[in-house]
């Protein structure tokens, strides 16, 4: 009595029938003028003709771009969207029982109408709520003991390293921004082997005519020998044989009881360096834009990790020069000048200037001239050390 148009929609009705599920719709035929309940056509499918007193609705495929998803009465199938838009991927393609489905790209939510980027966390927020194609990223304020040192559309706030936990001291303690620094068990990789007053003071841009033989003739009695001195003469110029005389000497002898008043002022020369620096709290971001400042080859971010990691202020800061200096076999005095300071941070900027121009300033000068003479064994002469700040 009924016809159907193919073997596919005779299961699908007999399967419907079974199941007692078949959706029907209300027709009212214009021929009899009677009121039918006719069955709906299946998803993919639309209806080509309504049912009659003598014969079943009869359906018909969807063609190609059009759709429907659901049991239905339509006379023609819905057109399936437009192509995906700038920055969206398709997410389900048009099929005859499927809509095409977009969505934004990875890192990017749908905000009216356009895929716009999630936004960012600063340092010292987090992300408490992931971004999606409909939504944006939610950020929150680290609470304490929690830092974020990233700026980030993914990266939740982290729990700060608890030293005690590790059975180590603070070296650094903590903040919203960064997190807490432990003091490793050795501190043998913070030492260097010239410090910057000693660089500064046996790289004097001026040393008067005796200042190399005074130099050779103090070190050669005390721990080098005469090739050793020679091969210095021979691979450096001038300028640069009191620093290599002084640094080869520290390498390979122990304090020397003659040497106590130099040692001493350096040390004060030294204390002063540290004041001027203060506890400046360099993080890895401007460690390395600092570094990245200098001229020549770089030092390996990870060792400027562990320097962070392991030297205490500003220890870390002249680490990272002494790495720098033996890594390019420079004048650390020298790169100071040559340093871009626009790049810098205001507050490093300051300092790293500050340094330069306290390296090569009077206080040294006077700190030169005093230790000349006691070197010469001149000691009624000497110039007394002006304040080094």
């Amino acid at each position: 009595m009924y016809k159907l148009i193919s073997c596919t929609l005779l299961v699908v009705f007999h399967v419907s029938i079974t199941l007692g599920h078949l959706p029907i719709y209300t027709h009212y035929d214009p021929y009899t003028r009677v009121e039918l309940q006719c069955d709906q056509c299946p998803p993919g499918t639309f209806v080509r003709y309504d049912c009659t007193a003598e014969k079943r609705t009869e359906c018909a495929p969807c063609p190609s771009n059009y759709f429907t998803n659901e049991w239905n009465s339509y006379k023609d199938c819905q057109y399936c969207s437009t192509i995906c838009k700038e920055l969206q991927v398709s997410k389900q393609e048009c099929s005859s029982t499927t809509n095409r489905i977009c969505q934004c790209i990875d890192g990017f939510f749908l905000d009216v109408e356009f895929c716009s980027p999630h936004k960012e966390c600063p340092p010292g927020y987090g992300v408490v709520q992931q971004g999606t194609p409909h939504s944006d990223t939610v950020c929150g304020e680290c609470p304490k003991g929690m830092f974020s040192n990233v700026t980030s559309s993914t990266a939740p706030c982290q729990r700060q390293t608890d030293c005690k936990k590790l059975g180590r001291k603070v070296l650094h303690k903590g903040s919203s921004t960064q997190d807490t620094v432990c003091k490793e068990e050795s501190a043998s990789s913070c030492e260097i082997d010239v410090t910057l007053c000693e660089e500064a003071l046996f790289r004097f841009p001026a040393p008067p005519e005796n200042w190399i033989m005074t130099l050779i003739q103090r070190f050669s009695s005390l721990a080098l020998t005469s090739q050793q001195i020679n091969k210095i003469q021979e691979t450096h110029d001038a300028k640069e044989q009191p620093f290599y005389l002084f640094k080869l000497y520290k390498s390979q002898s122990k304090a020397d009881d003659s040497f106590t008043p130099l040692i001493k002022d350096l040390k004060e020369c030294e204390k002063g360096v540290f004041n001027l620096l203060g506890p400046l709290n360099l993080t890895s971001k401007n460690a390395m834009i600092l570094m990245q400042s200098l001229p020549g080859k770089r030092i390996r971010p990870e060792d400027i990790e562990k320097t962070l990691k392991t030297c205490e202020r500003p220890k870390d800061l002249i680490k990272l020069l002494s790495l720098w200096r033996n890594k390019n076999k420079g004048n650390t005095i020298e790169g100071l000048k040559l340093l871009k300071m626009r790049q810098l941070p205001k507050v490093l900027r300051k300092r790293m200037k500050k340094l330069g121009q306290f390296l090569s300033g009077d206080s040294m000068y006077s700190l030169y001239q005093k230790i000349i003479l006691e070197i010469n064994g001149n000691t009624t002469q000497a110039v007394k050390l002006e304040s080094l700040l």
